[in-house]
């Protein structure tokens, strides 16, 4: 069977594409990624209101310009609208969103969300984590061929995933300086770090990182230039430290079935919270730098599911 053509339709935001190129991946296809950038006042309506008409089908440049696909992988307030517009334009295309859109006027065919968000109906797939680029297969040939400098490291090696300010959550100093303090605790025990941090890691907090890699051998740390070396991070890691500012990070340590220990910085929201007690059901999980956890457990993956469920719905 000819694998079906998709499309990403998202704004952009990399923690918003990332996921769904997973889910593409799993799908065996190499996705189109189309995004959508509305102007005031079209995007403070969204996910309601109606695209912005510079962006329509007939516009130069449109996102949802043809031809169209089988399949639209959608996430986010502002593409809810579009993929909405897409439906209308191309019944026929089978359209999917990631996370729950806060409105029934949505157009998708079929609606994923994770188990702590309260959604539930005949056309919606509930899962535990989101979807990654992280299948089984990749880890394991990483593990099969490691890359020198991290494979060379001392173990215990500790997958470090720093993420940042976010809506609910803020990185003070006192924060930063609990992190760090932590961090070198470990360092201090014999175990070797490999740090990674994100678009929205505070300087304060990144220039810490950073200092503690250059004071000690055991310690690496990836600034964003060359390729990204999540993958390799989490093949090595006997064990993971991970900012509770990121849902997606915390699913992402899940398919190692290694202990995740969570940081948490100020601030919080409830559906964090339910998303790590709900994850605590199937995986280690313990709080950093103070109640760690401990042992193996079966790696948690939703994306493959995800994928045949999106087939699935293709093929109806």
């Amino acid at each position: 069977m000819t694998p079906p053509s998709v499309w990403i339709l998202t704004d952009g935001k990399a923690g918003d594409e990332q996921p769904l190129a997973g889910i593409a991946e799993a799908m065996g296809v190499t996705p189109e990624f189309r995004r959508v950038h509305p102007r005031k006042p079209f995007a403070w309506l969204m996910p309601w209101g109606p695209i912005d008409w510079r962006e329509s089908p007939g516009r130069p440049g449109s996102p949802l310009a043809p031809p169209y696909p089988d399949v639209c992988l959608a996430t986010g307030r502002r593409a809810v609208a579009y993929l909405r517009h897409l439906k209308r334009l191309s019944p026929t295309t089978c359209t999917v969103l990631f996370k729950d859109p806060r409105t029934r006027r949505h157009g998708a065919d079929l609606v994923i969300v994770q188990a702590h968000d309260k959604l539930r109906g005949p056309d919606v797939k509930v899962v535990t984590t989101a979807p990654n680029r992280l299948p089984p297969a990749r880890l394991d040939a990483i593990r099969a061929d490691p890359p020198a400098d991290l494979a060379a490291l001392p173990r215990p090696r500790l997958a470090v995933l720093v993420g940042g300010d976010s809506r609910h959550h803020r990185f003070t100093p006192d924060d930063i300086a609990r992190l760090i303090a932590g961090l070198q605790e470990k360092v201090a025990a014999g175990a070797s770090l490999m740090i990674t941090a994100s678009r929205r890691t505070p300087p304060a907090l990144a220039v810490a990182l950073r200092a503690l890699a250059e004071r000690n051998g055991r310690v690496v740390f990836w600034n964003g230039d060359g390729a990204n070396p999540l993958a390799a991070y989490m093949a090595l890691a006997d064990e993971l430290v991970v900012t509770a500012d990121s849902t997606n990070m915390i699913g992402e340590a899940a398919t190692t079935g290694r202990p995740i220990q969570i940081f948490h910085p100020s601030g919080g929201h409830p559906k964090i919270a339910a998303f790590i007690d709900l994850l605590g059901k199937e995986v280690r999980v313990g709080r950093f730098p103070d109640a760690p956890a401990t042992g193996t457990y079966p790696p948690v993956n939703s994306t493959a599911d995800i994928a045949d469920a999106v087939l699935t719905a293709f093929r109806r």
